[in-house]
């Protein structure tokens, strides 16, 4: 079986800037649907899609805003309603070398923050989502520690 093609320069560029965002994001995982980069919150609770289908021959994040932020950035030239569940808030930004990633940041959080669990919420909010680092033979030395 071949191996698919690589993706061009812009998609490799998109996917490390998602990648780099979504990463810290409590339980998020990156799978494939369809063929696109998808990222969930969890097992099965999509955030955020990066495809081509959404305007023909163009890259877009594809991610799910509460409709007044839907309503506030939809100028049908960066930002539109994406062709599958707008009516849930579902909303496409054009990804090129224009793209504002640091928006792009605060639209995937938001998008986290709709379909993300309790939990993931609260460890979110904790900044559970910093991964903690552990020295070398941090845990023995805490076990001989005396108590009181």
């Amino acid at each position: 079986m071949d191996n698919p093609p690589a993706p061009p320069p812009d998609e490799r560029r998109a996917l490390a800037q998602l990648r780099r965002a979504c990463r810290p994001l409590p339980e998020s995982l990156e799978t494939l649907t369809f063929g696109h980069p998808t990222f969930q919150a969890g097992k099965g609770r999509t955030f955020a899609v990066l495809d081509d289908h959404e305007q023909p021959g163009q890259l877009c994040l594809v991610v799910k805003l509460w409709a007044a932020t839907q309503a506030r950035l939809v100028d049908h030239r960066r930002f539109f309603p994406s062709k599958f569940g707008s009516k849930h808030g579902w909303t496409a930004m054009r990804v090129d070398g224009r793209a504002d990633w640091q928006l792009a940041r605060q639209l995937l959080l938001e998008s986290y923050r709709l379909v993300a669990l309790k939990r993931m919420l609260a460890a979110l909010d904790a900044g559970a989502q910093k991964p903690k680092v552990v020295r070398r033979g941090a845990r023995r030395s805490a076990a001989r520690r005396p108590k009181g």
